[in-house]
Order: C-alpha cells, then structure tokens, then sequence
C-alpha cells in the first residue's frame, strides 16, 4: 500500500506540471516548491536549532499561530521554520514576521521526506489540525522527533478509520501527543489504539482573543463610517451579495455597509458596485475622497477585514449558501458583534454552537434578511444581547495554547 501511495504522489507530481501550464494557482503550487531545498541551506545552517511547524492553508496557519508564538517566546535562540501545502496560505503569509523561515512543503515522496528533514534539523515538529503525510511521519518516527497535532479533529470518514487504513493509521505512531478540539476525536483516535491524546480545545479562540489586545485602528473606515451604524460584510459570495444589495438598495435605516468580498477579482468587484445603487467606493479608490459621504465601502483588497470588525454594528459572514459552507465567524464573535449567516453552517461547530446560543442569526431568504436587519439596527438591546452571546461564547472558549504548552 505504501508503494502505491508513492506511486500515486509521483503520478501527481507529474500531472501537476501540466495542469501548472494552465492554472495560475497551480502553477504557484509547483514552482514556489522548486526553491525550497536552496533556501534551506541558505537560512538553516547544520549548527541552528529549528522547530518546523507545517499548516495546509492560511485557515490552519491562523490556528497555530497562538502556539507559533508561545513556542518563540519560550525557545527564542530557536530558528521557526514554517511550512504551506497550498498557496492561498503560503502566497498570504509568506512575509510573515513570526517565522525565520517560510516555504512550500515538498511533495510528501521519501526522498524529498528525508532530504527536508536533513535540511531542516527540527527538534520539534507540529502539525495543525490535520495533514497527515505519509513519508514526513515514517522520517519523524525514524528520527525520534517529538511530533504534536495541534487542534485536531478527527472523524469518521478519515482513513485511519477504515479497513483497508491500516497503512496509514501506522504513520500516526509518529505523534507524541495529539491536540484535539473536541471528546468526539478523543475517543476516534483512541478507538484505534492511541491513548497519547489530550483535549485542548480549538487554539482559534486564542488567536482571535489576542486580536482584542492588538491596534485595529483604521483611520479610513473611521471616517467612512462616521458614527453612523454600520454593517460589516465579510468574505461574501454572489449568491450571498444577490440577497445584501437588494437589502441595501431598498432600506430606509440609518446604516452604512462595509462589504468584504471573498474573491477580489476586477471582474467580480465591478460586478458588486454595478449591482449597488447606493453612493459607493472602492478602498483602491479611497484615496482623496471625503469618505464620510458614501453608503458603501468594497474592501478590493486583503488582509485588514480583522480591523473592519472592530468598527461593526452588526457582522454578515459570507459562504453560507454554498459548500462548504459559512466563513470564519469568531473573528466577529470576539468583538462581541451579533452575526448573520447563511443557512450552510453545519460542517462548522463554532457556527452550529452559536446558532444554538442564539449570538449567530441563520437566514435562507431575503426576507428573513431584511426582518433581522431591521430588528437588530431598531433594537439596541437585543443587538447587544446577541452580541454578548457571542462575545462570551469566544472569552469561555480560550486556554488551548496553555494547555498545549504545559503538556509539551
């Protein structure tokens, strides 16, 4: 079965070569890997001490941040390497400051196992929340590397879990501990013989508490919004951007929007501000206005809708109408914000948990858009007792790290 893995990883390797000549993504994918060896041996010298952490996207490297951070407090003449599968996480993060060291992770083949190892000399490896390659765990066990999963979730249909998995369920015997989220992956793991497992709970409500603590002042959103209520829209779809223009278009509240597009394509933004009939602006066309004088502000950039949050009335989290689902809710829910979504939010506990509580608000209609709009923008005290809900439900969550660091 191994060998027919490899072979399944080389097989890949090969096509993605060709899809790269077509693909702009994967075309990132194969050449961001091409350097990775040579940087290696630029930035890791054979006398460094390394701790490699490895994320599958940007989602994972947020969650492991909290615990990227601890580890350099508490290990600073260590040297962080930190590595992506995909590149909607590595493109992101690349620069990031936490890290000496960031790249792609090689595909999971023997040879590139061991040749990474070699390079990268870690003391300590951590892996965040799931991503389990075969030839980088068998190279760790060989190695004795203390290896740990941080927030893991595991579920039925992995396949550690099945017949024919009994293969790969070996290459978990690589993992000191296992960090998980939740008593359901305790007991999955523990089902199959590992009894290294602690419950940590999810390193996310760490991450999204210390943004609490951070400088989230945006001068620009400020003036935009000018004391007035505002409603912050954050990594929406068309098919949620269909339901939020018709809401925005045709309301007579006193309420300004910031909409945050998942997708920021030239072709996608003009698309969204054609379809708004309200006095609209662009953050690339924010430059010289008098801000304070538009209904509307699209976001045709990335990476300050953290800060946006900060200035909300009232958050819409987009996603929740297609697969898989609604986008990251807890960065709202820390700023104590009521949140809608749609109605695509099972796959996510964080969602599910607060639609329960009663903080998140799922609709599946325009009119049930308009109904909680208008309740919460005409009701300040149900609007702050849903955004309490919310705010409470991140405070009670936290602690993880801790747990993660006293363990290791």
């Amino acid at each position: 079965m191994l060998f027919l893995y490899n072979l399944i990883v080389i097989i890949v390797s090969f096509l993605l070569k060709i899809v790269a000549l077509f693909s702009r993504k994967i075309k990132l994918f194969v050449d961001g890997r091409k350097s990775v060896f040579t940087t290696l041996q630029e930035k890791i010298k054979p006398t460094d001490k390394t701790i490699w952490f490895h994320a599958a996207s940007l989602g994972e490297y947020e969650q492991g941040l909290p615990v990227i951070e601890k580890i350099k407090e508490k290990y600073p003449s260590h040297k962080i390497i930190v590595t992506f599968f995909s590149p909607s996480g590595y493109e992101v993060r690349k620069n990031n400051t936490v890290a000496d060291v960031t790249l792609y992770l090689p595909l999971d083949t023997r040879q590139n196992a061991e040749k990474f190892l070699k390079l990268a000399h870690p003391e300590m490896v951590f892996f965040i929340k799931y991503e389990f390659w075969l030839n980088y765990l068998n190279e760790l066990k060989k190695n004795n590397i203390p290896t740990y999963l941080v927030s893991g979730i595991f579920r039925d249909n992995q396949i550690f879990f099945k017949w024919y998995g009994g293969f790969y369920k070996k290459a978990l015997d690589a993992f000191t501990y296992f960090f998980v989220q939740n008593e359901n992956s305790k007991n999955k793991i523990k089902s199959i013989g590992y009894k290294n497992v602690i419950i940590s709970g999810d390193t996310r409500f760490d991450r999204v508490v210390a943004i609490l603590e951070r400088n989230n002042t945006l001068d620009f959103i400020a003036e935009f919004k000018n004391n007035t209520p505002t409603i912050v829209i954050g990594s929406s779809w068309p098919k949620d951007e269909v339901l939020l223009t018709q809401y925005i278009n045709t309301t007579q509240e006193r309420v300004k929007f910031i909409i945050a597009p998942h997708n920021i394509k030239p072709e996608q933004i003009t698309a969204l501000q054609l379809s708004i009939t309200k006095k609209t602006i662009l953050f690339s066309e924010k430059e010289g206005k008098n801000l304070a004088d538009y209904d509307v502000f699209i976001i045709d950039t990335v990476g300050i809708l953290t800060k946006i949050y900060s200035y909300a009335t009232i958050a819409y989290v987009g996603g929740g109408f297609g697969n898989p689902g609604v986008h990251n809710i807890l960065e709202p829910a820390t700023f104590g914000l009521p949140i809608i979504i749609g109605p695509n939010y099972s796959h996510f506990a964080e969602a599910t948990e607060l639609v329960q509580l009663g903080g998140c608000i799922s609709i599946t209609n325009e009119t049930e858009l308009e109904t909680t709009f208008n309740h919460l923008i005409s009701n300040q005290s149900y609007l702050n007792e849903k955004g309490l809900i919310c705010k409470s439900y991140v405070q009670n969550k936290k602690g993880a790290t801790d747990t993660i660091m006293n363990a290791i």
